[in-house]
Order: structure tokens, then sequence, then C-alpha cells
């Protein structure tokens, strides 16, 4: 797998990505945790629970407001994966999906372990991060494909009929490779995610999401992102379900004033096709940020799951300064999900200066560590 790094970084462009960057991933923080605490409840229920105008705000679940579940900690992962293939570039060993697999072992470690093991010199900082030893409602399918040292690959899938949303909400920092073109991104998704889902839908779920967000990262508009979208997954056996998931989105921002109906419409499920559609709508719709997310977890779907993947959307779309300061406030780890995304952004626009044949930054491989 090569891409093309050639992009010149002047020091605009390198703020609007940093922005987009921390946009999409403490967005995606932000909707897992409004969700978190509604998540396998009908509409009724939250009303009853919440008041007529459901969820407004952060609700306790896991102890505490704010708090984010495994969708979260998959994708802080990812992106911990992600730096990990552009630090080892540098060895001539270059196989991303290998590194975002052993990432993600990194992640199952914090499901089975009491917290970090100092031992394993390899971990690099995030897996020594003790707010992340704890289990957050983690799907038996990451479990499952996480679970051994294999990997799984497309001829080779992990849990072949899995069709479920857990692949797809933790892609979208692939997108954020705004140095490779979209097709590679599609591609790279569409691996990772056979790591833990099997089935073709689960797999272009994720890589569609992966290839509209980075549309969104290269500044595009979102109606514009998904058609790239669109173009690209035309010619992907088993396209169809998630190719129609995302024109039934599109179709149903014309339809009324948006609402759970309209939403439960796209699907209640949570499959991936369904929560990418869902996601998509909401973001679509969205007046504001504050907007799109309440309206992406109220409803009887799986909350966390839409409101985290509409989250993504519109960070990456908006950036950060767009987010609602108060739910940044209360946000669960946000500060080691600043520190990623900033550590992110770096890598993708100064990566030579921190490794590379002729410098090297101890400190970063301390942080990244090659092996």
């Amino acid at each position: 797998m090569s891409t093309v790094t050639t992009a010149v970084w002047g020091r605009v462009e390198q703020q609007d990505f940093r922005s987009r960057v921390r946009g999409a991933l403490l967005g995606g923080a932000i909707g897992d945790a409004l969700g978190a605490g509604v998540t396998g409840l009908t509409l009724e229920q939250i009303r009853e629970a919440h008041g007529a105008e459901a969820v407004a705000d952060f609700v306790p679940v896991h102890g505490r407001r704010g708090a984010v579940t495994a969708v979260t900690q998959l994708t802080l992962f990812t992106v911990d994966g992600l730096i990990r293939a552009q630090v080892r570039r540098d060895t001539g060993a270059w196989h991303p999906p290998t590194d975002v697999h052993r990432a993600h072992l990194r992640w199952a470690a914090t499901q089975r372990d009491w917290g970090p093991d100092e031992r394993r010199a390899d971990d690099g900082w995030l897996a020594r991060e003790e707010w992340l030893y704890t289990r957050r409602a983690p799907t038996r399918e990451c479990l499952i494909g996480f679970g051994d040292t294999v990997m799984g690959t497309l001829d080779q899938p992990k849990n072949p009929a899995a069709r479920d949303s857990a692949a797809l909400t933790r892609s979208a920092p692939f997108g954020l490779l705004v140095g490779w073109e979209p097709q590679l991104v599609l591609q790279l998704a569409v691996e990772c995610a056979a790591q833990t889902h099997g089935h073709a839908t689960a797999q272009l779920a994720a890589g569609a999401l992966a290839v509209i967000v980075h549309g969104l990262a290269r500044g595009e508009t979102l109606d514009g992102a998904v058609q790239h979208a669109l173009a690209l997954l035309a010619g992907r056996p088993g396209h169809e379900p998630v190719t129609e998931a995302l024109k039934k989105a599109l179709g149903s921002v014309r339809q009324g004033i948006p609402g759970p109906a309209l939403i439960e419409a796209l699907g209640a499920t949570d499959s991936a096709e369904d929560v990418l559609a869902v996601a998509l709508y909401c973001a679509l719709v969205g007046e504001d940020v504050r907007h799109g997310l309440r309206l992406a977890v109220n409803h009887g779907g799986p909350s966390a799951s839409t409101g985290a993947v509409c989250g993504a959307l519109l960070g990456a779309l908006h950036g950060e300064t767009a987010l609602p300061p108060a739910w940044l406030a209360e946000l669960e780890g946000r500060s080691t999900v600043l520190q990623l995304a900033d550590d992110f952004a770096m890598e993708m626009t100064q990566g030579p200066a921190l490794h590379s044949p002729t410098a090297v930054a101890a400190g970063w491989l301390a942080r990244y560590p090659r092996g």
C-alpha cells in the first residue's frame, strides 16, 4: 500500500487541519457520551426519563456525566495505530492494517487487565492512560475479533456474518489521512473493519464514513463528500445496502421537519448501514452541532453509536470551535483526546521533523514506539 504525501503545509493549513482533527475526535466522543445514557431505550422511555424534549444534556452513565463508551476507546486506539504506522514507515515496515490491529490489541488488554503494565515497553503512552482500563459496553464482535493475536483479513475475516456498527464507529480517523488518495482511505478502513466484521455491509459502511470524513477534512461540503463516497462505493461488490442508506439519508433531508419519526424511518437497528444513515441525516439537517447531536441520540436506535458518528462528521466539518463548550468541559478523557488529536495532526504535517534518517525526536519515539 503506497500513498502520495507531497502536500506542502503552510501555517494556516496546519491550523485548519488540526482544528478538524480535534473536531472529529472530540465531536465523536461528545456524541458517544450524549447517547450513552439512553442507548437501548425507546423514544417513549427516553421522554419518560428526561421529559418531553428528551435528552438535551449529558445524563449520568457509568458513574458520571460525560462518560464515553467502548466506541470512543476504540476510536482513540485507531488513531494511535495510524500514528504508529507513520512512525514505522521509516524502517521500511509499511503495513498500516497491522499497526492498527496491534493498537486494537492494546485496547483489548484494557478490557482484561486491571491497569497499565509497565513491563510492556512498546505500549506507548495511550495504553498507559489508566482511565481507559474499564469496560464500557464493548460489543461481543470486538471482544472476539481482538481476543487473540490472529488478524482478520478480507479473505479470512473475524465474525464472518457480523454487520453491526462497531467497525463503523471506530473508522472516522481513517478519513483524517488527508495526504492519501480517497480510494486508499476506503481500502484501509475496509481492511481494518475485517479484523472484527466479516459482512461486506459492515466493512463498506466503515469505508464510506472514512471517505466522507476525508472529504470534510479536505474542506469539501458534507453533500459533496457523500457524493464522492457514493462514486467510490459503486465499484465495490456488495455496496448496495450502504449506497441505499446514504441515498435515503440524502433524500430524507427534503421530507419535512427533522424529528424521531423521520430518523427511525431511516433505520432503528444497530446495523452498520442504519447507524450511518441516521448519523449522516442528523449531520445534514442539524442547525448547529448541538441540534444535530440531539437529533442523533433521541430515537429508539443505538444512540451512542449514531451520536458518535454524527459528532465525528460535524466536528470534521466545522472544526473544534463549533463544539458546545459546556459538553466539552464535562467530557471524560478530554485531555487524552486532545493530546492524541494534536499528536496525529503533528505527525501528519511535520512527521519528517520528528523522525527521519537525519532527525529522531527521542520523546516522540517513546510516545509512539516502532516496536
